[in-house]
């Protein structure tokens, strides 16, 4: 994607920064123990990349493990939120307000380069042309994304349905040519893997990440808004508790 289109996806997202911050889940942490499983690389000290950091969730679960992050993003709104956030838990990050096509830092100082949840959104040459050029020897690079596993819930099957149907750019699991963004071409991998979790969630948080996400964006508001009334009224009325057990899985990509 070229810097104009990526402009424009950084306003949109700027539009759903708080929604984004509130309603997309974490990573969990075998996610963590893999990346440097199959890494090789020792978080605690690293210098990582974390290109797309948004509002900062794999940033902050980097830095928590003693990783040192450079969170880029193109977006100001997402990053502002960021760096409340780190500003918050007390643990120190640099922000550059950049995107991963173009990356403004000198060769060979990243021991790490992470896409959380991003990579989809770029140039699938120059990103990794990027990240190859500010890591060190032996650096690494990661791709990882967070999936709704809706095979393994009718209800959850049923939401993405819902979804598929009211929203012209839907991208998910109830598309027959859904999958995970070919990251894995990109670059010599080592492994892939997939990772299942659990995610217990309130509706209305779960509802706050739907939000968040550029297709609904990209909606007119009022169309917006009768879509998350519809999920909702639905959602409660299977769980009247109001708590999800939402079956996830996340996709991770490791390569040099």
């Amino acid at each position: 994607m070229s810097a104009g289109p990526l402009k424009e996806l950084a306003r949109v997202f700027d539009r759903v920064a708080d929604a984004y911050d509130a309603g997309r889940p974490g990573y969990p942490d075998e996610l963590y123990r893999a990346l440097g499983e199959l890494s090789g690389v020792g978080l605690a000290g690293a210098t990582a990349v974390d290109v797309g950091a948004g509002t900062g969730i794999m940033t902050r679960g980097l830095r928590a493990r003693g990783a040192h992050v450079i969170a880029v993003d193109p977006g100001a709104a997402m990053l502002a939120r960021l760096v409340t956030r780190i500003d918050e838990e007390g643990a120190p990050v640099v922000a550059v307000r950049a995107d991963g096509n173009a990356l403004p830092l000198a060769d060979g100082v990243a021991d790490l380069v992470t896409y959380a949840q991003s990579w989809h959104w770029l140039d699938p040459v120059a990103s990794i042309a990027e990240a190859r050029r500010v890591l060190r020897p032996g650096g690494v690079i990661a791709g990882c994304w967070n999936f709704h596993h809706a095979a393994q819930a009718d209800w959850l099957a049923a939401y993405e349905v819902r979804l598929a149907e009211a929203v012209p750019s839907y991208n998910g699991p109830a598309l027959d040519e859904w999958s995970a963004p070919p990251i894995a071409a990109a670059f010599e991998v080592v492994e892939e893997r997939w990772l299942p979790w659990t995610r217990l969630v309130g509706i209305e948080d779960f509802l706050l990440g739907l939000r968040s996400h550029s297709y609904m964006a990209a909606l007119a508001p009022e169309r917006a808004d009768e879509l998350v009334e519809r999920q909702r009224a639905e959602l409660r009325g299977e769980f009247p508790e109001g708590v999800l057990s939402v079956p996830m899985r996340v996709y991770l990509a490791v390569g040099r």
